[in-house]
């Protein structure tokens, strides 16, 4: 019988719970889950779940899916549990606060381009990653091999562009919706239908990674912001023919991004 490989997962909300329960179907892992919140949870798809990191010392693999805030913490205390080959992957939205930090243990930025504007274990599913493609810093085979059994995509990708591209499709994104949201008046709220729904969606956004997104890459929320108000205060200056160019040519665009499935299918 081949030798299990031992991942280990800190903490338990959407990505790590997630996680979890699908390498928990899979025969080929044993899993080692920390959480402050949900280890009795863990219990029910593991063997081992506890508060104390320790119990990852053995572990080939560890995923540290904690909040943006603690990612750092979780790290540097792991510096002092974990040998020297054992790989360890984050799986954060903001990278410039990891991307410099050193570590005796092989460390690889990582981010899974999935989600929800839901959090917590609750939240969790199997199909999380289904079809999603999940961001690399570094080629390696056993993160990689794990993340293909999730229904992701390994993407190799350069770490320092990471925090601006995630400025501009994630973390802007909810941070305007919550506030479009707080401003609309609840009169207009009684009538709005399906496209104020869709666009505030991410008003729902965990208010505490709502807070992290924008606490760790403010400078980067704030120059798409800008350029988003400059795009908007030039189209006074635009005609009515050359207004419907520019939103056909954005309309179309739009709808060649996604297939029936919902899946990103955009090419450069």
């Amino acid at each position: 019988m081949d030798k299990k490989v031992k991942v280990g997962i800190v903490g338990l909300g959407l990505i790590g719970a997630s996680l979890l329960k699908i390498l928990s179907e899979k025969k080929n892992y044993e899993i080692y889950c920390v959480s402050f919140s949900s280890s009795e949870k863990a219990l029910s798809y593991c063997k081992f779940a506890g508060r104390d990191l320790e119990i990852l010392k053995d572990c080939d693999i560890v995923f540290v899916c904690s909040s943006i805030e603690k990612t750092p913490e979780i790290l540097q205390k792991l510096d002092n549990i974990l040998p020297k080959e054992t790989l360890v992957a984050d799986v954060c939205s903001v990278k410039s606060h990891l991307i410099e930090k050193k570590f005796r243990y092989n460390f690889i930025l990582s981010h899974p381009m999935a989600g929800s504007h839901e959090s917590g274990f609750e939240a969790s599913r199997k199909n999380l990653f289904e079809g999603s493609k999940w961001l690399i810093g570094k080629n390696n085979a056993l993160l990689e091999k794990i993340i293909k059994e999730t229904g992701a995509m390994p993407i190799l990708f350069d770490m320092n562009k990471h925090d601006i591209y995630c400025a501009q499709i994630s973390h802007l994104p909810a941070i305007l919706s919550i506030l479009f949201f707080d401003i609309v008046q609840d009169n207009a709220k009684q009538i709005a239908s399906s496209g104020f729904r869709d666009f505030t969606r991410l008003a729902m956004t965990s208010p505490r990674l709502s807070l992290d997104m924008l606490k760790n890459n403010f400078e980067n929320i704030e120059q798409i912001f800008n350029l988003l108000s400059k795009k908007f205060n030039d189209l006074k200056n635009y005609s009515d023919d050359e207004k419907i160019k520019l939103f056909s040519a954005i309309a179309q665009k739009r709808a060649n991004m996604y297939d029936s499935c919902g899946k990103n299918i955009f090419k450069i």
